[in-house]
């Protein structure tokens, strides 16, 4: 049963519209002469003064003229400087090559390079930091290493902070990102697959997964996901997460990101496949399971008794994140008799002079701490933290004692919001905060049965979810008794044997010779 319309991804190319459906034609060839193919790229970049165009003769038998092109602030000027200008100009002579552009390469054999024959290629070798040689007579450009790029240096994770392990995050730097799974995964298993998504912005994005571990289907899938994106631009992670998702109307996410080097590779290695964008410290893992997101990285440093311990706790708060406010709202309008005598005339004397029913109590309170919350997050950090509490106290104080709302539901108000605060996955907080008002809606209306078919269908929707094929709820549904051992029950390291049975089918143990 599916609540929300679902959105295929073959779909992709009919929904998302190229807006420069012209870019596809074919991109003029190079000619080999030097000063049309100069004014053609001189014209493209005529009001760009960031673009560096310099013209140099090498010194050879025959003078060779070439065009130097690069953006500055992009390139390592003093590597243009030391690698490709010098040697150009040194007298040495290159009698043994065949061609002109064998001539160049010779006096640049220690460089990082590689040919382009056409403009479009150029321009985003250009674009990308390199620098482009042109050369009379020769119907190629030669593209130069030489980026360089003012990055953030690798610090700690701002939204995933962990008491044990690592302390180093991605930044946003597509090589740096991929360099710290390197030194975590030092095998030549580990597959990087460079694509260039969006049109205008041509983003560098990484493909990341271990070959005989990750299942081929989903590699496939999601190689098949990312070519059909058909955009201007991908400035961040949150773009392609949207993109290649497999439901689109759920408040659920189905693709995990995480900006934690040490997370990615504990993932690669179940089978899945990382996706990395460049100018983004966020990364994206499928296939993603429900279970996922009450999990986090500091629970395979710390004992496994305490971190089932620490599980459980943040089932538990997320259950009271979705259904606090809900329960005391059924309890309290439809289910008298559940409540102890002395208990309930404590919250009926509590609820004298308040003119709204628990349902409109409720709401003004949730809506009240969504703009607080909110507010604290987009104000300066310095005090945005202040402001956080002091609104909340003053807001909740303020309202029970003008008789608007009762202390009783403050309180509830207040131990939802922490509830959800534990909640490790931000995204996953923000889902079961949606669901709280239709869930306070089912309560007002027809008490804990309300409740009750609230949860039957919200249970009916996880179950129908996929994440790139695999059923969102496993190991639970459909159920496996040997991924139970890394649920909501995290056992001791050395009885976690086998990788999770629906993400890898071809190298099942972990250890390596066991039979188990």
């Amino acid at each position: 049963m599916r609540l929300f319309s679902k959105k295929k991804r073959a779909n992709t190319e009919k929904t998302v519209r190229d807006p420069a459906e012209h870019t596809n034609r074919p991109s003029p060839a190079l000619t080999g002469d030097l000063k049309a193919d100069a004014a053609e790229i001189r014209e493209t970049f005529h009001h760009d003064n960031d673009v560096i165009f310099r013209e140099i003769t090498i010194a050879d038998v025959t003078p060779i003229p070439v065009v130097l092109m690069y953006i500055e602030g992009l390139t390592n000027t003093e590597l243009i400087e030391e690698s490709i200008i010098t040697p150009l100009l040194d007298q040495k002579e290159n009698n043994e090559a065949r061609n002109l552009l064998d001539k160049v390469k010779g006096r640049l054999a220690s460089s990082n390079m590689t040919t382009v024959r056409d403009f479009d290629s150029g321009y985003r070798a250009l674009l990308a930091g390199n620098t482009l040689l042109l050369i009379e007579g020769v119907a190629e450009g030669l593209v130069l290493h030489s980026k360089s790029y003012q990055e953030r240096g690798i610090t700690e994770s701002q939204t995933e902070v962990l008491v044990r392990g690592p302390r180093d995050a991605f930044t946003e730097v597509l090589r740096t990102n991929t360099a710290l799974i390197r030194q975590r995964l030092r095998t030549t298993d580990l597959r990087i697959v460079s694509l260039a998504i969006g049109t205008r912005s041509n983003t560098d994005i990484a493909v990341i997964y271990i070959e005989h571990l990750a299942e081929k289907r989903i590699v496939k899938e999601v190689f098949e996901r990312l070519k059909k994106i058909k955009v201007d631009s991908i400035l961040e992670s949150g773009y392609v997460e949207e993109l290649i998702q497999d439901e689109t109307f759920t408040p659920f996410p189905t693709v995990s990101s995480t900006e934690r080097p040490d997370a990615v590779a504990g993932k690669l290695l179940e089978g899945r496949v990382a996706i990395l964008v460049n100018g983004t410290p966020f990364a994206l893992v499928v296939p993603s399971l429900f279970t996922e997101f009450y999990q986090v990285p500091e629970d395979y440093y710390q004992r496994s008794d305490y971190i089932t311990l620490l599980r459980i706790l943040r089932l538990m708060t997320l259950m009271i994140s979705l259904l606090g406010p809900s329960l005391y709202i059924a309890i309290t309008t439809f289910h008298h008799e559940m409540l102890p005598p002395t208990l309930l005339i404590s919250l009926y004397a509590q609820r004298e002079g308040v003119p709204f029913p628990a349902f409109v109590e409720a709401l003004i309170m949730e809506v009240a701490f969504e703009i607080i919350r909110e507010a604290g997050l987009r104000m300066p950090r310095a005090i945005g933290q202040a402001v956080s509490i002091v609104g909340t106290l003053v807001v909740g104080l303020a309202a029970v004692e003008a008789g608007l709302v009762s202390a009783s539901m403050v309180i509830i108000v207040a131990i939802t919001a922490i509830s959800s605060f534990v909640i490790p996955a931000f995204n996953m907080g923000v889902a079961f905060r949606i669901l709280r008002f239709p869930m306070m809606g089912l309560a007002a209306s027809f008490g804990l049965f309300g409740v009750s078919i609230g949860c039957i269908v919200l249970s009916l929707h996880l179950c129908s979810l996929r994440s790139f094929g695999v059923p969102y709820m496993s190991p639970m549904a459909p159920f496996n008794m040997n991924d139970q051992k890394d649920n909501l029950v995290r056992v001791p390291m050395w009885e976690m044997i086998r990788r999770p049975k629906l993400l890898n089918h071809t190298d099942k143990i972990r250890e390596s010779g066991s039979d188990r």
